[in-house]
């Protein structure tokens, strides 16, 4: 029998980036369904954006947050004919953004390994004496401020590059309500703090009681936190990192310990 047989789950990634997951439990035997969470949107206003791209030769770290991070500067920075300085070192907060400046091109990426999160990038020995180093820091709108305060802290300058915002999903939540009602979830996948909040709001109250009960897969301590301030009381696992591999692994991981 395949490790995840017979589970439902529900992977709440934006649309178009949730196949990957999918393929994933699907060979392990689960049953995925998608309602995406969160929609990742262009900023509201790319003028900012546009200037920090043609000043990117000033810096001396360029970091991304997530893979849509990296997604979305490098697509600005081909749409205006520019190409990556050479003396601009790279670091990514995990594997997705690493696979994805690979995909792009790049080899030489700073990424921590364990855990995947800012903490992690932060104790590694290049982000130590970075005092009067300039670093760029390409994240959504909003993002959380640990990573350049913390920089900060240690005499770097930072600039925050926002090429993404993430909107309230606009599928229709009637079916995943109505897959619930019948079969019922046995677990849900989150990866940002916004789409808990925006897949809490469009549940109502009748899917709030269920998701209240239902384990979850959450990418980091700050969004279990977010999850227990929401009143939500079933098991919530944290994984390793926000790429599928590490879902997956926590998925397993729960299955072991917990089976149904």
């Amino acid at each position: 029998m395949t490790p995840l047989a017979g589970l439902k789950i529900l992977v709440t990634r934006p649309q178009g980036q949730a196949q990957g997951l999918m393929d994933k439990l699907t060979a392990l035997g689960a049953t995925p369904i998608h309602f995406a969470a969160i929609e990742i949107l262009e900023p509201r206003d790319t003028t900012a954006l546009k200037s920090l791209m043609g000043r990117l030769a000033h810096y001396d770290w360029a970091v991304f947050i997530s893979p849509n991070a990296v997604s979305r500067a490098l697509n600005m920075l081909r749409s205006m004919n520019l190409d990556w300085p050479p003396g601009v070192r790279i670091a990514g907060i995990g594997r997705g953004s690493a696979r994805e400046l690979k995909r792009l091109g790049f080899t030489d990426v700073l990424v921590p390994t364990g855990r995947f999160d800012s903490e992690s990038l932060l104790s590694l020995d290049p982000m130590q004496n970075v005092a009067g180093l300039q670093f760029i820091i390409f994240r959504g709108e909003g993002g959380r401020e640990l990573l350049g305060d913390t920089l900060e802290a240690r005499g770097a300058h930072v600039q925050y590059a926002e090429c993404y915002r993430r909107g309230a999903p606009t599928a229709d939540v009637s079916m995943l309500l109505r897959q619930w009602a019948r079969q019922g979830l046995d677990a849900i996948t989150l990866t940002s703090v916004e789409g808990l909040h925006h897949l809490y709001d469009v549940l109502g109250q009748v899917g709030q009681r269920w998701l209240t009960k239902t384990t979850l897969i959450v990418v980091s301590v700050r969004l279990k936190d977010a999850c227990l301030a929401l009143g939500l009381e079933g098991p919530i696992i944290v994984a390793e990192g926000a790429d599928d591999e590490a879902l997956v692994a926590a998925l397993l991981t729960w299955r072991t310990k917990s089976p149904l």
